[in-house]
């Protein structure tokens, strides 16, 4: 199994379930899961180009591990995390706004509390 094409949901009692991506994964996730709930979401994504927006996670904290490539981490309020050796990573505290920016192919693992993710354009920064 690759986390890119199959994700782990953690519940409450840390039970793992697998949930293949598809095209309709994040739609179905939030039913599946009661809205995600009490749940953490890992995975993994590879891009080369800076995300074309930014997201925050109200249910907790975010970990973000670099596997390869090299990743600034923006973080509102905060100088952004340059991530380049495989193993080193950021925690995103809860209910904070943050995108990343790369010109090289990477790949990252996150540790998402799924419950009320939001997204909004990068060019909508505060």
């Amino acid at each position: 199994m690759n986390l890119e094409s199959t994700f782990v949901i953690l519940d409450r009692a840390h039970a793992a379930t697998l949930v293949e991506v598809t095209p309709t994964v994040w739609q179905e996730l939030d039913q599946r899961f009661d809205g995600f709930e009490g749940r953490v979401l890992v995975s993994m994504f590879s891009f080369d180009k800076d995300w074309d927006s930014w997201e925050r996670h109200p249910a907790g904290d975010e970990i973000v591990c670099l596997l390869s490539g090299d990743v600034t981490m923006v973080i509102e309020g905060r100088e952004g995390v340059r991530l380049t050796e495989p193993g080193s990573y950021v925690v995103v505290p809860r209910n904070t706004w943050h995108t990343a920016k790369t010109s090289v192919p990477a790949k990252m693992i996150f540790l998402t509390p799924g419950k009320g993710t939001e997204n909004r354009p990068l060019r909508d920064a505060r």
